[in-house]
């Protein structure tokens, strides 16, 4: 369920604030031109694909080390899952944001979506990863310094789109979260919690900074293994031709995870066909920039856990796991994570994301909290002020008014 800030933007951009002056038209692209910074307007998933040098400067500027965030991620996510519904259309949105120079300091990589509801036609904006929690964290990325001026750019940019109604801003953090709502009065606010682990030069140093029933916990995995005669083996696939088959082996313990009664339920993320096929897709192409490790954990041949993660920056983003029931006595998921971690350090990487959620899976190793925001920002309208209220109220709500509001709502089928 989301989490959510409702805002209406500013009807005017602060005192100082870069002002559009003219606008032209591009073959793939809209551009608005600003004193010093211009903003270009990408709409087609070609245009997109001529975006990659400005992902990569990003990259380094902002310090990004979520795959959600990455060129191959947006790409795949399109060509996937763009316009699959016949009762709504989507178009790509993306606002780049340039210095004078060409260079690109702010990228936010919006999907334009419009539906009827009777006779009104409505238009709305979210980032890209509009899935069934496949894209864990969507987050625009921006140069540190360049905050206000993007989140102008896009209100102002929306406003002159007819049938706008709102905008839903996600993965907000720091300056960019203030940014948002300095352009906007804020009514409701909640946060999205990250746990990162901070990564010491060595296992040892990171397993002595653990309570020492964690690290009883994790001395009982490997023992009762070896107390009945079970050696282990852990592999990591990296290459696209061992992450292929490296996947069917995941998402087959990931579907038997999911079936698990008696313990917490975690649901199978991957349960149809399509994203399956976006899994396999997505990890081809970050193969390709060594990008993908699929942790395995094997006894006797057979895989019994693994888990997917995903090599951005100094950082490991741990994606989702699976594993054999059958050997859940033993913890091997804990202790696949343990030798991840062991990974992550001998391969002199700084951190790992954990991922969203606050499970004791998680917690145990201590992790440092991170929180992102979200913000809806609507049309300063009374029309799209409702429109937006009954949005969060259907994202928000669980009662019959909200079930029928869900039911106004464009849905995409994952089958």
């Amino acid at each position: 369920m989301p989490d959510l800030e409702t805002t209406t933007p500013t009807k005017a951009p602060a005192e100082g604030a870069p002002r559009i002056i003219a606008r032209g038209v591009q073959r793939e692209s809209t551009a608005v031109f600003m004193p010093a910074l211009a903003l270009e307007l990408v709409s087609s998933v070609e245009g997109i694909q001529g975006l990659s040098a400005d992902y990569e400067r990003l990259g380094r500027t902002t310090g990004n080390t979520l795959p959600f965030a990455l060129p191959e991620w947006h790409l795949t996510w399109c060509r996937h899952f763009l316009n699959t519904h016949p009762h709504f259309e989507e178009q790509p949105l993306f606002h780049v944001l340039r210095k004078g120079s060409g260079e690109c300091v702010a990228l936010v990589p919006l999907i334009c979506t419009r539906w009827r509801v009777g006779p009104l036609q409505i238009a709305t904006a979210d980032l890209i990863g509009a899935d069934p929690s496949i894209s864990e964290i969507r987050t625009p990325l921006v140069e540190p310094g360049y905050e206000s001026h993007t989140v102008q750019a896009v209100h102002g940019s929306l406003a002159r789109e007819r049938d706008w109604q709102w905008m839903h801003w996600r993965g907000l953090s720091g300056a960019l979260r203030e940014a948002v709502r300095a352009e906007a009065a804020a009514n409701c606010y909640q946060a999205s919690q990250d746990f990162i682990l901070d990564l010491p030069s060595s296992w040892e140093e990171l397993r002595a900074g653990l309570p020492r029933n964690i690290r009883e916990s994790l001395r009982h995995c490997y023992n009762s293994l070896r107390r009945d005669g079970h050696n282990f083996e852990f592999v990591v696939a990296r290459t696209a031709a061992d992450v292929e088959p490296a996947l069917d082996r995941f998402l087959r313990l990931h579907t038997l995870r999911a079936g698990m009664s008696g313990v917490t339920k975690h649901p199978d993320r991957f349960a149809t066909p399509a994203l399956q096929f976006f899994l396999h897709d997505v990890c081809r192409a970050l193969a390709a920039r060594d990008a993908v490790r699929v942790f395995q954990l094997r006894i006797g041949g057979q895989t019994v856990a693994a888990r997917v993660g995903f090599v951005v920056g100094d950082s490991l983003y741990l994606y989702y796991s699976g594993f054999d029931p059958g050997w859940a006595r033993y913890s091997v998921m804990t202790t696949t994570v343990a030798e991840t971690l062991r990974y992550a350090i001998a391969h002199g990487l700084k951190s790992v994301n954990l991922s969203l959620t606050a499970e004791q899976s998680k917690l145990r190793w201590r992790p440092r909290l991170f929180e992102y925001h979200a913000a809806l920002v609507h049309r300063d309208s009374h029309s799209s002020r409702l429109a937006a209220r009954a949005y969060r109220a259907a994202l928000s709500g669980s009662g019959m008014p909200a079930r029928l509001l869900k039911g106004l709502l464009p849905r995409r089928s994952w089958q």
